[in-house]
């Protein structure tokens, strides 16, 4: 049985005749019982339309052993005033354990104790040990063909087998719920503990209810869950609301009193298959993006995520501590972000990741894989707390840049920066100081992207900046696709600029990209370039901006500007640098700049200060 729940196919067998297989089948389609019996009936399908899960159901009348694992559910039929078929019952749960195991394909089993109108005891007695031995079996049904008892009973019971199977969620030897259950319930629970404050109030357990059952709870109804779970166990209901060892032990009387479906409609609502893995149609929805377009986060998934920062931001000061973020990704079966994270957003002044710079590594992953930004918010269960169909939802997809360039002007909020240079050049440095640092990082945790927020005339946009390796004929495509260029060298070098004009001149001589050339490590005596041209007199000759002087060897915070006229190149592309150079484009972008970070700036603390 797949997902999609398409169809259910039950087989019935047993390794003797006369057990009243084909008199079962006969039953159920006639609603009698037959006279005249086949030695086997034919293939009958039931319409979804009468099913109780409205499912198409095919019934085969089956004797062999050698494809029965081709089915969705196996009903192994015997007599109950027939001993010797019980004894076959056993042979034949012998064999088609050999088969499952042989096929790694998992079926469940019902056992159907038929001809009960025929004796006056139940055969449940001698089944029981059986049903304990095999944990496949799902349930046992007496019936009778004959006068129809339990008949209907039955084939819903083999389609609940399929739809609802108890194996992958409760083991009956132990009379408990298994690991990989109770795994799923907790990442269940804690993304509908929406304050994270280890209950689920009413409001959060009637939001559960309806995005499960689409329907809320009564106020009544309410109380009763929770008085079924304060007489079963004292700390099972806490500050009126439902703890997680509550909630765990609702799920476990579901499954105990036959009630899987529950349990099931839950762990499907929030993306599980039948082995408890979270399902590829869940984790990854089907999304394409066009050539050259971007992907970037909307609004409404940046909300959703400045919610998640503050539900696990318990300490209110607006960072995230190792043991909050570790709290965060406890619904994700790995630890996504490493510790390179550090050094490629903005951190506090005890190296945690604050709100800025947790937003910003959402946005680096968004951009770069796409995929895997779906895959971490389907973790956080956005789909579900959002409403909305998949994780593609929280998604933009940018157009054309030929069309930015065409219209000369752009919505895209996220612009690369490649950052190029010879080794020792400061490339690093430059990065680093874009997060306000001027320190030294640990070569251990390196990493190669550095990515914030700048202002450009009053709107907030993201630069990604990109360490590019120093490979000079080995850059590919990748290293070169971006919005605007950074060409690094170092003053004090002699030979740190021959590698800057090499690689302009082989790649971007003839591009449209922007190109901005750094004179890095300012601060340091400056030596006479070994090249034919100097550094000043190359940008003159390609009509490029002046070499911008910087240094991150200072006892304050880095200057941002050249981060802000970076931003701005790239937002503009289509300007000449004619235009670049003229000092009231600039002063209009920066003061626009100014006046919004201080904005911002306001909003920051009064957002603060009503946490």
């Amino acid at each position: 049985f797949k997902m999609k729940k398409e169809n259910i196919k039950i087989k019935t067998k047993l390794n003797i005749n006369k057990m009243g297989k084909t008199s079962l089948i006969m039953s159920l389609v006639s609603e009698e019982f037959p006279d005249e019996v086949p030695l086997r009936a034919e293939e009958i399908t039931i319409p979804a339309d009468v099913t109780p899960e409205r499912v198409p159901t095919h019934i085969v009348d089956y004797s062999g052993t050698d494809t029965c694992i081709s089915a969705n559910v196996i009903c192994i039929v015997y007599s109950v005033n027939n001993k010797k078929s019980i004894e076959k019952v056993i042979l034949c749960l012998k064999l088609l354990n050999v088969l499952i195991l042989l096929s790694g394909h998992r079926v469940p089993l019902i056992l159907v104790g038929n001809k009960s109108d025929l004796v006056e005891h139940s055969s449940m007695e001698t089944i029981l040990p059986i049903m304990n031995q095999y944990s496949e079996i799902e349930t046992c049904v007496e019936c009778s063909a004959k006068n129809l008892k339990n008949i209907s009973e039955l084939f819903y019971y083999a389609q609940k087998a399929v739809l609802h199977p108890t194996g992958p969620l409760y083991s009956p030897e132990e009379k408990e719920m298994k690991p990989s259950c109770i795994k799923a319930l907790t990442r269940i629970f804690k993304i509908s503990d929406l304050d994270n404050d280890g209950i689920l109030n009413d409001n959060e357990l009637n939001f559960f209810q309806r995005t499960c059952f689409n329907i809320p709870l009564a106020p009544q109804a309410l109380e009763d869950v929770k008085n079924v779970v304060r007489k079963n166990m004292s700390d099972g209901v806490k500050d009126n609301g439902l703890t997680l060892k509550g909630f765990l032990f609702l799920h476990t009387l579901f499954i105990q009193r036959g009630r899987h479906e529950t349990t099931w409609t839950v762990l499907r609502r929030f993306g599980y298959d039948d082995d408890l893995e979270l399902t590829q149609e869940y984790l990854f929805p089907l999304f394409k993006i066009p050539p050259d377009c971007t992907t970037e986060l909307n609004h409404n998934a940046y909300l959703f995520l400045q919610s998640v920062f503050d539900k696990y931001d318990k300490d209110r000061d607006c960072a995230l501590s190792p043991d909050e973020l570790k709290d965060l990704f406890k619904v994700f079966p790995y630890m996504p972000w490493g510790p390179d994270v550090n050094n490629t957003v903005c951190t506090n002044e005890q190296g945690w990741i604050t709100y800025q710079g947790y937003l910003s590594q959402w946005t680096l992953t968004t951009y770069l894989d796409v995929q895997r930004c779906l895959e971490y918010l389907g973790y956080l269960g956005y789909s579900i707390i959002q409403e909305q169909e998949s994780q593609a939802a929280a998604i933009t997809i940018t157009r054309n840049k030929r069309i930015d360039l065409q219209k000369k002007q752009t919505q895209r909020g996220v612009f690369r920066c490649n950052v190029l240079g010879a080794r020792g050049s400061g490339k690093s440095g430059f990065l680093q100081a874009f997060l306000g640092r001027n320190l030294r990082i640990r070569e251990d945790r390196k990493s190669y992207y550095a990515i914030s927020t700048t202002y450009v005339y009053g709107q907030e946009k993201y630069l990604l900046l990109h360490e590019v390796l120093p490979d000079f004929e080995f850059l590919s495509e990748a290293d070169l696709a971006c919005d605007v260029v950074c060409l690094v060298y170092d003053i004090s070098n002699p030979r740190s600029f021959e590698y800057c004009a090499k690689v302009y001149k082989k790649h971007f001589l003839d591009s449209k990209t922007p190109c901005v050339i750094i004179a890095a490590k300012s601060d340091l005596h400056e030596a006479r370039q070994y090249y034919s041209l100097s550094p000043l007199d190359f940008c003159r000759k390609h009509k490029l901006h002046p070499p911008q002087l910087f240094t991150c060897n200072t006892d304050e915070a880095p200057s941002k500007d050249i981060y802000t006229k970076l931003t701005t190149m790239a937002m503009y592309p289509h300007m000449t640098q004619a235009d670049l150079k003229s000092s009231t484009f600039w002063l209009r972008a920066s003061v626009g700049a100014t006046v919004f970070a201080v904005l911002g700036f306001a909003m920051y603390k009064a957002l603060l200060k009503q946490r």
